[in-house]
């Protein structure tokens, strides 16, 4: 019996078919002649991104701003340190040239003519009145410059209690000249406290008596040639001044061979005196 032979499925789909096995066979030979380009991986390669244009805008106005905001500050610092050091120039060619000193003052005599203490029983207060004769020199040193002095206020201290009050007319103060002040400081029925009452009386029986401490406050103008200063305050204070109370009607003279006298500058900034 002889055997049959069956043909493929294959052989009979191409048979069935010989537009798609023609097309297979074309594709096979493009393949062939242009093989694809192969591709190189990179792990550490970063993927692109593309960055949003409105992110560039505002990141660039963040440093135009950052960079005026500093080139505003380094000159503003720059003018401030050349203006500080112009007025440093200038104040040292003006020391140079004139050299300019401070006045200076000085207690001549203090008298004190009443001295009363009294304690009222009815309502237990202490009341003082005093009575004082002053007499200061105010000397101005400079060859060039002048002092022109506003009224002046005197107040007489011991122990922080004011013993009285007074005041001086103001004055012109010429180079190398000695102006005398005398003034007369009093304090009429003055109510004290406690502890002034007892500070009073501590001080009353000290063998040199009672510690006195003279302050003066006024408003100076400083003029040089055609040039002329603002006014500005100064505070003079005299200490080493001691002296009995007075007995009966005749006055007690003060010891002023260890005074000393102070003179400061006063600045006053809006409300606050330095």
């Amino acid at each position: 019996m002889a055997d049959r032979v069956y043909p493929s499925a294959k052989q009979n789909g191409t048979a069935a078919n010989p537009a798609a096995a023609t097309a297979t066979n074309g594709t096979a030979a493009a393949a062939a002649t242009n093989p694809p380009k192969p591709q190189l991986y990179n792990p550490n390669r970063i993927p692109y991104r593309p960055t949003p244009t409105a992110y560039h805008r505002h990141d660039r106005r963040r440093c135009n701003c950052r960079r005026c905001f500093c080139l505003g500050c380094f000159w503003a610092v720059m003018i401030i340190c050349i203006l500080l050091l112009l007025a440093a120039i200038a104040g040292a060619i003006f020391y140079v040239l004139y050299r300019p000193q401070r006045p200076a003052f000085s207690v001549s005599s203090l008298k004190i003519s009443q001295f009363n203490l009294t304690t009222t029983a009815a309502d237990d207060t202490t009341r003082l009145t005093a009575k004082l004769n002053l007499t200061l020199s105010a000397k101005n040193p400079n060859k060039k410059l002048i002092y022109t002095y506003a009224p002046i206020s005197l107040t007489a201290f011991a122990s922080q209690v004011t013993l009285a009050n007074g005041s001086f007319p103001g004055f012109l103060s010429d180079p190398n000249n000695i102006t005398i002040i005398h003034s007369t400081l009093s304090l009429s029925s003055q109510v004290l406290d406690a502890d002034s009452v007892s500070a009073l009386n501590s001080d009353l029986k000290r063998r040199r008596g009672l510690p006195i401490r003279i302050v003066m406050d006024t408003m100076v103008v400083l003029k040089l040639e055609k040039l002329k200063s603002k006014k500005f305050g100064i505070r003079v204070t005299c200490e080493g001044i001691h002296s009995q109370t007075p007995k009966g009607k005749t006055p007690a003279t003060a010891t002023t061979s260890d005074a000393s006298c102070k003179v400061d500058l006063r600045i006053k900034i809006w409300k606050w005196t330095f």
